[in-house]
């Protein structure tokens, strides 16, 4: 099950900057660790249903990048990249996208916003946040406008099914 939180066009408040996805993954949360941060796993999962992804680069420590390229079905190129802010194994992941103008979803890396992934035990599943604050409502509703919310739906229920197939 996924739960979806995003933000609305209502005055803005700390809410209308905020996106929230929530799934429960039937895999051990070392292996979920695992297929987030290593690039050929990630190449493979990233994105909304009928995108690829190509050219994963990570320098997973404080301070590294992380960038990847997307293509959407309709053959549109959607380059996502960030800085890694805060790392600590196999819990938490902090990003923040790369300020730049392009789309306002930035394949899941929207510029200037800051993405925490929680990675949490749940009796040999994992449940996995993924919290994105961008910095305006605007750019939130920007954002959504473009598909944020269900593209991150589709993204981890692509995770999901990868890490299904996988041995812990």
């Amino acid at each position: 099950m996924t739960d979806i939180h995003s933000a609305s066009a209502a005055p803005a408040t700390s809410a209308d900057r905020e996106v929230v996805v929530t799934r429960v993954l039937d895999a051990p949360r070392a292996l979920v660790w695992r297929v987030w941060t290593e690039p050929a796993h990630v190449a493979a999962w990233w994105g909304p249903t009928g995108c690829t992804s190509t050219d994963c680069e990570i320098d997973l420590r404080v301070g590294g990048a992380f960038r990847l390229t997307m293509r959407g079905p309709d053959g549109a190129v959607h380059p996502c990249s960030g800085i890694f802010r805060e790392i600590v194994p196999p819990e938490r992941i902090v990003y923040e996208g790369e300020a730049g103008e392009r789309d306002p979803c930035g394949a899941g890396l929207p510029s200037r916003a800051v993405v925490t992934v929680t990675f949490e035990d749940d009796g040999g599943r994992t449940r996995l946040t993924v919290h994105t604050r961008f910095e305006t409502a605007a750019a939130s509703l920007a954002a959504s406008e473009v598909g944020y919310s269900a593209g991150w739906s589709e993204s981890v229920e692509r995770l999901a099914a990868y890490v299904g197939r996988m041995e812990p």
